[in-house]
């Protein structure tokens, strides 16, 4: 599914802390003046029976406990409907750590663990990992048999693979039996669907990008701030949408750098900053953003670091940035020959940092 990027116009909480003082009364309690007459007399026990009577009233304590602690442990009574729906998003690691808390919890999921293998090997046919062949039929078919078996991560890859092959009921289907189980990707992409729906179904589409954004994933929490941005199937947000763009962009969404670098550039639902705006400008720009490779190529080229600013525009350039050949052929005349050569060589060894794009 295609997606773009919103393209630039062309504390603390105040807290009262409670009084941690009470009011004593400072009272002495009265003493009668006259001794009472019919004074209560001293019982005194048996040592032997209150050892006894103690003795008992432990071991009953004792029992209690155990008798509870037996009854709250008793991890096999759990429905095997509910555990697998809790494990359905779990990977390999989580799955083989809760198939140690018990013989019921490993036997009952059996199943999600043979979902994975058939996820990993999915994977290999997709993309030719593995000494395997690329083959996206075997791929489906691998994704299939770990989705039958519980696992959501292959319900979203194999509904990835159906919408690529233009089948988008299938593939939506499997997003929302994903996103039903919790799955933070299905969520996202069920959500994304339904924006690229003919009409689009934006009350839909922004339940589940809600959904996913508050757990977490960036992918949603982008396409959340383009809708709340936009004023897509709710009121227009500037201040919540360059929110969401900033927590996209700490997660490391290389879109949302970008476009959290121009909310600081336009001061749009934050505050202008000219330094923080350049920030995330090159962030995006050293992830492979190539408008940002553009943009922060002129502003090094205007702050008179020619040999940097050669080397994004380059990066920009091979990206398909068309406008910044004119600029990098303009620095490039100012250059000598040994740094043209520099500065190319740089753009050819450049490799862009991880992002979850």
């Amino acid at each position: 599914m295609t997606q773009r990027t919103w393209p630039p116009k062309s504390d603390t909480p105040h807290f009262t802390a409670l009084p941690f003082t009470k009011k004593e009364s400072h009272q002495q309690p009265k003493i009668s003046a006259r001794p009472t007459k019919n004074l209560t007399r001293t019982r005194f026990k048996d040592p032997a029976a209150e050892t006894s009577s103690s003795s008992s009233s432990r071991t009953h304590v004792r029992n209690s406990l155990k008798q509870n602690q037996q009854q709250h442990c008793d991890y096999s009574s759990l429905p095997y409907e509910l555990l697998s729906r809790i494990a359905a998003s779990f990977t390999l690691p989580n799955l083989k750590a809760a198939s140690l808390v018990c013989r019921a919890w490993r036997d009952a999921l059996q199943p999600l663990r043979e979902a994975i293998l058939f996820l990993r090997w999915g994977k290999r046919f997709k993309h030719g990992r593995g000494g395997v062949k690329p083959n996206l039929n075997k791929a489906l078919d691998s994704f299939l048999k770990g989705a039958a078996r519980g696992s959501t991560l292959a319900m979203v890859d194999a509904g990835l693979l159906y919408w690529e092959m233009g089948k988008k009921e299938k593939g939506i289907a499997l997003y929302r039996k994903a996103a039903e189980l919790g799955d933070p990707a299905g969520q996202s992409n069920l959500g994304i669907s339904y924006l690229h729906d003919h009409p689009p179904n934006y009350k839909e589409a922004v339940k589940w990008l809600y959904k996913a954004s508050f757990a977490g994933y960036a992918r949603a929490q982008y396409q959340l701030a383009l809708c709340l941005h936009q004023g897509r199937g709710l009121d227009q947000n500037l201040q919540e949408a360059a929110n969401w763009y900033q927590q996209a962009a700490e997660g490391g969404y290389v879109r949302a750098m970008y476009n959290t670098s121009l909310c600081y550039a336009y001061g749009e639902g934050l505050v202008k900053s000219h330094r923080l705006a350049r920030k995330w400008m090159k962030r995006a720009a050293d992830r492979g953003h190539s408008k940002a490779q553009f943009e922060y190529g002129l502003g090094l080229f205007s702050g008179g670091d020619m040999m940097k600013a050669v080397v994004y525009l380059e990066l920009a350039t091979r990206g398909g940035e068309t406008a910044a050949t004119h600029v990098k052929n303009v620095i490039l005349q100012q250059l000598s020959t040994t740094s043209r050569d520099q500065a190319m060589d740089l753009a050819d060894n450049w490799r862009a940092l991880p992002s979850s794009r």
